[in-house]
């Protein structure tokens, strides 16, 4: 392990909600070289820039954080950049890593690779089961093809790529714009600014049934840092050549009427809360399996209300700056 912390270790979307957080996990457990790089320093999506880049720094273990992500509104309408990019940024950081030698590295996927009618709670084995989500498919296919990335590679290179899918994640660096951001963040912002104005009701899309399954990013970075340090035996013994991906999540849901009441609480707002039933609801439910994860020795440890109460706390100190 302590061979393990040592390595020089790449951290590609540092600035991003989850590779932040990766950063900060790492720093936390003393490992005493992390490399970065902006966007000002290296275009993920310049095949060559990457190959030079490794080529000079020679990472020996990389984290791939790196994505172009975004809601609903701006996967309908940028599908090209959605797919293009996120094919482009994992393919040259995995064969750049391949090709400067590099034995372990870590690719972050999302949820929404699972199909679109999987059965709940989702087993790693649902995935290419049934056709995905029309919304974000080209995202998802590209997080797809991610996994297969790193599995061809483990196959034909014995190298020790993993993959951990993260469900709904949320905490410090969200992107809180108030039309494309997701749930959590677009919730305690408008919760806050219904108290700011001394509004007596929000209004809140669809039923409030749904049932959601949400994480807070630093209990996501501590998962990664947990599956990248599991020793080879341990890890191939918990997955399959083919089926190696593994589920990050708490195992537990709550619905978005019972989300609302805890940022109502965080934020301090005591007006009502009106559920506009015309809007639509989505998918019931969407919750991961992660007994695949427990088996191997990890379990989330931030619980909602305290976890939201940091997220808003976070976003009061950065009100002026924030995303959006």
């Amino acid at each position: 392990m302590a061979e393990l912390r040592n390595q020089k270790v790449f951290v590609a979307g540092h600035r991003g909600m989850v590779g932040s957080a990766i950063v900060r996990r790492l720093e936390t457990l003393g490992y005493p070289n992390i490399l970065t790089a902006g966007r000002d320093e290296l275009n993920l999506l310049d095949q060559a820039a990457v190959h030079a880049w490794f080529a000079e720094h020679q990472p020996e273990q990389v984290y791939i954080a790196a994505a172009k992500v975004g809601g609903i509104h701006a996967n309908n309408t940028y599908p090209a950049e959605f797919i293009y990019e996120n094919l482009m940024i994992e393919a040259n950081l995995i064969h750049a890593a391949h090709q400067a030698g590099v034995q372990k590295v870590l690719f972050l996927g999302s949820s929404c690779i699972y199909p679109k009618f999987a059965e709940q709670p989702m087993r790693e084995d649902a995935l290419l089961t049934g056709i995905l989500e029309p919304t974000n498919e080209p995202y998802a296919i590209a997080k797809i093809a991610g996994i297969k990335l790193c599995e061809s590679y483990n196959r034909q290179y014995r190298r020790d790529y993993r993959s951990v899918m993260p469900t709904n994640l949320y905490g410090p660096n969200d992107n809180f714009h108030p039309e494309n951001s997701h749930v959590i963040p677009a919730l305690l912002r408008r919760f806050h600014e219904a108290v700011k104005a001394g509004d007596e009701e929000v209004v809140i899309w669809g039923s409030g049934k749904p049932m959601r399954e949400f994480l807070h990013v630093d209990d996501m970075a501590a998962a990664s840092v947990h599956v990248m340090e599991l020793d080879h035996e341990t890890y191939a013994q918990n997955t399959e050549p083919m089926l190696s991906h593994i589920n990050v999540g708490t195992g537990v849901d709550c619905t978005i009427r019972e989300l609302a009441e805890t940022v109502a609480r965080v934020t301090g707002f005591s007006g009502r809360l009106v559920f506009d039933s015309s809007k639509p609801d989505g998918t019931p439910r969407k919750l991961m399996d992660v007994s695949r994860l427990k088996a191997l020795g990890w379990h989330a440890s931030i619980a909602l209300e305290e976890g939201l109460r940091g997220s808003y706390e976070w976003f009061l100190q950065h009100e002026s700056a924030v995303r959006g």
